[in-house]
């Protein structure tokens, strides 16, 4: 092989690098975002999974309160205004309010069978509650899965180079699911 068969040979790979190695990064830089945009997707469909369960608990819920507490009308209006939002919402950040509306308005609700004794001795309603308890807790743990999901994807979109590369193929910021403000105090209990 004669010297400027070497050379050229030399300068074909360090061109051939120059190219693979940057492409490599992208590829896996972009495959990686793809990943964890997945990843954030998925945990959010788990959430909504366990909204829909308690969606769906709520109307025999209040049926069963409303059996016992007629008077309590505007509670039972705020519950079932609540619902229908959150069967509205469209968006993500709708989809956080809107639920974070229907957990108020069920505090509410259970505020008021704390007035009927009689109504915590029956059995539908102690059934009944224990699945809306036990989807609350679900609905916890899928919220957390979510938010540790949305903050590792979220730091990797921020990180230099990645964020040049999340700019460039239109990776944005996931949305948290936060408590509202006025759910973060402790409820006040009278006796």
């Amino acid at each position: 092989m004669s010297r400027s068969q070497k050379t050229l040979l030399i300068v074909v790979v360090v061109v051939a690098l120059i190219i693979l190695i940057p492409f490599s990064y992208l590829r896996g830089t972009y495959n990686s975002l793809v990943t964890l945009d997945e990843s954030v997707k998925g945990a959010w469909a788990q959430v909504e999974n366990q909204l829909q369960r308690r969606y769906d608990l709520i109307p025999n819920l209040v049926e069963t309160v409303k059996g016992f507490a007629k008077q309590e009308k505007d509670v039972f209006v705020q519950v079932t205004e609540a619902r229908s939002r959150v069967g509205g919402a469209g968006s993500i950040p709708d989809k956080i309010g809107a639920n974070n509306q229907l957990s108020s308005a069920l505090s509410r609700l259970l505020l008021v069978v704390e007035r009927y004794p009689e109504l915590k001795s029956n059995t539908n309603f102690i059934r009944l509650q224990d699945e809306l308890a036990g989807t609350e807790n679900r609905i916890a743990v899928e919220r957390r899965r979510y938010n540790e999901m949305v903050k590792t994807f979220n730091i990797k979109i921020r990180r230099f180079p990645t964020n040049l590369i999340a700019g460039m193929f239109g990776f944005e910021k996931a949305t948290f699911f936060e408590v509202p403000k006025e759910r973060q105090e402790a409820p006040k209990v009278k006796f």
